[in-house]
């Protein structure tokens, strides 16, 4: 199900035949993820330069609170009495080892607090990033779309950028610093043993966890394609719960739903297992390593070439080396779905612009109310279902051409077209005598106001949805144009006014209320092209005459387009077209198309004996 319904002759997204491949998007390897988004990070250069040191700094008071700890422990071999134990040990080693630890502590929220700016400011820049890209990507786009799925793939994205960095910064680059510090010390200050044991123990944890967390990133993947499912689903049905009730089909949509969940538990459970056997894994490894190690050194205290203080010293490198590293395989795994997160609002932002502004265009030059003219235009959602066919025809400055036909005739489309939702196939349209597609789409629809059939508005007030026409706008210019729209009376009467929230995609208001907020929101614009896309459609007949009025008023002075399904609303306007299969089969005033006696004059008397 689709969020909001479509007409015929409006619908370009087609759905796959089952069993129809998806097309599959390239992969992106982790290297090339990163490399997107080092610049982000590159902005901010000097404060990831400044981070690095006081990590580098935070690592070396973390290696030197062994090393002072070894000198406490020999110094601890003083007789009992010797003045150097009460004045040497307390008051330099004591000393000197709470240093240490509070300088680690101290470069470490330095570190964090220094870059902290960078992480969030990359954050923003990405996000705000694809936010535009996906309002510049075409109508096409988002009628394909699944919005629970992809704003889900934008939330994941963003938090992956701060635990991409958060891991990789905080934890894997201090490991790894720490990891050749200690190796250099084993290897300097006793034999090469002990670094030996100690490599040998990393190069195997860091190849299991590596090996079995590749292995396990395809579970991780299906839980996050089953959770962006699930999400979809549940987004779909409940934006259309209106539907859901008018069916009875609460049941029908839990199972739905439940399918979804249930496939995801599954997938959860698999990964769970794994990841135990990660864990057991890892743990093993290191208990190996550990032993060996604590093996060597006490065997050197009791051959006399190692003190007490030594072996003390050895046991907390290997703490302090594997409690980070015990954590490994959830960063690592981390790290990775990082990297996939962030490849995926990558790719939403590679997307390509299917209507793109000329490198060269300027913005649409327009002194008064323009003319519009369709010129031979041909066009077509799919190549094999044309939707208009050679149309051609002119709004004068200041006129109103009226479009009628019925239901998938391409009227709608013509309104599209216009606001170069899509590009022309064949042909063009200009405004004021410039082509559309040579000058930049924000000035078009800059210039082009629209009351569209199906009004969606803001969760917000009805003020704010009034002056969305105009960002900035005062109270008394949306009163003005409440009034213009003849809303104002009903809004005054609630008891909120204008403060009154319209609920999800306006559903609090009724049709015809929707309708009038979306008229006095075009008022409000005051654009020199206006389009009345069924502008009244949600309107009973005693309100559509009142409102009629108002239209006129609204178009007085603007090229107007006006698309119609009740012929008793167009029988002023200038010229009359009447659509069937893409075409323009009558043009010409409502007295000369009466005159006719042919499509339009049955449609008039059809609708004249329906009323």
């Amino acid at each position: 199900m689709r969020s909001r319904a479509s007409s015929a002759d409006s619908s370009p997204a087609m759905p796959l035949a089952p069993g129809a491949a998806v097309p599959q998007l390239p992969v992106r390897s982790d290297l090339d993820t990163l490399k997107r988004l080092f610049p982000y990070l590159w902005d901010y250069k000097w404060r990831v330069l400044a981070a690095l040191s006081f990590m580098v700094c935070a690592k070396l008071g973390n290696v030197g609170v062994p090393l002072l700890l070894k000198n406490l422990v020999d110094a601890m071999n003083l007789k009992a009495g010797d003045v150097q134990a009460v004045l040497v040990v307390p008051a330099a080693l004591l000393l000197g080892y709470g240093l240490l630890r509070l300088s680690t502590s101290l470069f470490t929220e330095l570190r964090e607090l220094v870059f902290a700016k960078a992480t969030e400011g990359a954050s923003r820049k990405i996000s705000l990033q694809v936010f535009r890209h996906l309002h510049a990507l075409s109508l096409r786009f988002h009628l394909e779309r699944q919005t629970g799925g992809m704003t889900r793939d934008i939330e994941r994205g963003t938090r992956g950028v701060h635990s991409l960095i958060s891991y990789s910064l905080y934890s894997i680059i201090p490991t790894l610093i720490e990891v050749g510090l200690v190796l250099s010390i084993l290897a300097v200050k006793f034999d090469v043993w002990f670094a030996w044991i100690t490599l040998a123990a990393l190069a195997c944890y860091i190849t299991f966890t590596v090996t079995v967390t590749e292995w396990r990133t395809q579970f991780r993947k299906q839980m996050n394609e089953l959770d962006s499912s699930a999400h979809s689903r549940a987004i779909d049905s409940l934006l259309n719960y209106e539907t859901v009730k008018y069916f009875n089909n609460e049941d029908f949509e839990a199972r739905r739903y439940d399918e979804n969940l249930e496939r995801y538990r599954r997938a959860a459970i698999k990964s769970q297992r794994t990841l135990s056997l990660l864990n057991t894994g890892q743990q093993l490894i290191i208990a190996i390593g550990l032993v060996a190690m604590l093996w060597r050194a006490t065997q050197g205290v009791v051959d006399g070439r190692m003190t007490l203080g030594d072996l003390v010293m050895v046991n907390a490198f290997m703490i302090q080396l594997y409690i980070p590293l015990g954590f490994l395989g959830v960063i690592y795994r981390e790290i990775k779905q990082s990297l996939t997160d962030l490849d995926k609002m990558f790719t939403l932002m590679e997307k390509d612009r299917e209507i793109a502004d000329d490198p060269s265009a300027l913005p649409i030059q327009i002194t008064a109310s323009p003319a519009v003219h369709f010129e031979n235009v041909s066009f077509s959602y799919e190549a094999a279902r044309p939707i208009l066919k050679n149309v051609s025809f002119e709004i004068p400055p200041g006129k109103t051409v009226a479009v009628v036909g019925s239901s998938g005739a391409g009227k709608s489309t013509l309104a599209r077209l216009l606001f170069r939702f899509y590009d022309v196939q064949q042909g063009r349209i200009t405004i004021a005598g410039q082509d559309i597609k040579t000058v930049t789409q924000a000035s078009v629809r800059q210039a082009i106001g629209i009351v569209p059939q199906d009004t969606v508005l803001f969760n917000d007030t009805v003020e704010y949805n009034i002056a969305y026409g105009k960002p900035g706008a005062t109270h008394q210019e949306v009163e003005g144009a409440a009034k213009a729209a003849r809303i104002h009376d009903f809004i005054s009467a609630t008891p909120l006014g204008y403060g009154t929230m319209v609920g999800e995609r306006g559903l609090k208001l009724s049709g015809g209320e929707k309708q009038r907020v979306a008229i006095a929101r075009t008022l409000l614009k005051n654009p020199p092209v206006v389009i009345f896309d069924e502008a009244t459609s949600a309107l009973d007949s005693a309100n559509e005459r009142a409102i009629q009025a108002e239209l006129r008023t609204a178009a007085q002075n603007k090229t107007t387009l006006v698309i119609a399904h009740r012929l008793s609303t167009v029988v002023d306007a200038h010229e009359i077209l009447v659509m069937d299969a893409g075409r323009i089969a009558e043009r010409g005033t409502h007295t000369e198309l009466l005159a006719l006696g042919q499509k339009y004059a049955r449609m008039w008397t059809l609708q004249q004996s329906a009323e």
